[in-house]
């Protein structure tokens, strides 16, 4: 199988995956927490992910060996082989918020007649399928959301923004910097891309430029994050704190709507698509992470083994969502402190050859 992927896909999947998986409930927390000034703890925490993604982007230039080539040489094959077991849970961990999320978007925006868990079932079948594909689809898949993403994302914002009160944001920095600086970091679990970056190292062909269109890709992705929380207070106000959805919720005021009915749903139906691909590369990184640390290469056997365990903790917490944001908001941030913050930096410090 090749685990190869190209950074044009590198790029597609740090702008598109970075900007959807922060779409549904990450902007009511922080209107919430922050009011009118809900941009800054975003800003905060994608400021310190460009950073770390551009000191891997760069890294890259410097050696072609993959991360778990650098581990290896550097601590041995079983330590490497430990550090990949715990990336393991460490996606699978990144995957339980956004997929409760997703279970519950779904349900509420698409289907609210039947049963949320019944209606998500089938995602599974999806996820086992695609869980068990190697780099080069994940890839294709960025190739194929890219077009999607842009496509939803511009009738969505066309929709929108002239429903904006700008006025909404104003007085600007009234917010203490402790409630600025605590929620950003609250929500740092909602923070994983440079573990993308980490994993993809040594599956791609290095070129002279590369770790600049990589950074700029994952910035523009920021970018249209903050553009939608602007969207999202600057239509809400106080009030966004108790509107779920975000993305489903800035259209909703486009006039046309109360003539020919919801045609914001036929953009949310193409994005669905996109979040779903955001979901699963975190599950497919994890099947990935597993085969290293086991040297079993039957990626079908560990796709249904993963989607099986993360089924089953959807079905047994399938009522107490607001228990695990709880703990993951509390405590979780010291684990991707380490994961997509430490680690990603230490990869500077290992062994390498190749490019110097």
């Amino acid at each position: 199988m090749s685990m190869k992927i190209s950074v044009r896909q590198i790029c597609f999947i740090m702008l598109v995956y970075t900007a959807v998986s922060k779409f549904i409930l990450y902007p009511t927390v922080l209107g919430y927490e922050n009011g009118r000034d809900i941009l800054f703890p975003a800003l905060i925490d994608f400021a310190v992910q460009a950073v770390i993604v551009w000191a891997l982007s760069f890294l890259c230039s410097r050696t072609d060996k993959t991360f778990f080539q650098l581990v290896e040489g550097t601590l041995g094959n079983i330590t490497a082989r430990i550090i990949y077991g715990l990336f393991a849970m460490f996606f699978l961990v990144c995957t339980l918020v956004p997929l409760f999320e997703q279970k519950v978007y779904v349900h509420v925006i698409f289907s609210d007649t039947l049963p949320s868990l019944l209606v998500f079932i089938p995602f599974f079948f999806f996820a086992v399928y695609a869980a068990a594909k190697g780099f080069e689809n994940i890839g294709r898949c960025a190739d194929i959301c890219f077009p999607l993403f842009i496509i939803a994302m511009l009738f969505i914002i066309a929709m929108s923004v002239t429903e904006v009160k700008w006025n909404n944001f104003l007085p600007v920095l009234k917010t203490p910097a402790t409630k600025i600086f605590g929620s950003s970091l609250a929500t740092m679990y909602r923070f994983f891309e440079p573990c993308w970056l980490l994993m993809f190292m040594g599956h791609f062909k290095y070129k002279k430029g590369d770790s600049l269109k990589i950074t700029v890709s994952y910035v523009i992705g920021a970018f249209v994050v903050l553009f939608v929380l602007a969207l999202f207070y600057g239509i809400y106000g106080d009030i966004s704190s108790s509107r779920q959805f975000a993305i489903a919720r800035i259209s909703l005021f486009f006039p046309a709507i109360d003539t020919v009915g919801r045609i914001d749903l036929v953009a949310l139906y193409v994005l669905e698509v996109v979040m779903l691909f955001a979901i699963v590369i975190n599950m497919q990184l994890a099947v990935h992470c597993i085969c290293k640390c086991t040297g079993y290469e039957n990626r079908a056997v560990i796709s249904i083994a993963v989607n099986a365990v993360l089924f089953l903790i959807l079905l047994f917490f399938d009522n107490k969502f607001s228990a695990i944001f709880t703990v993951w908001s509390k405590w979780m941030w010291i684990v991707f402190a380490v994961f997509a913050n430490i680690i990603p930096l230490l990869a500077w410090t290992m062994r390498r050859r190749g490019r110097q």
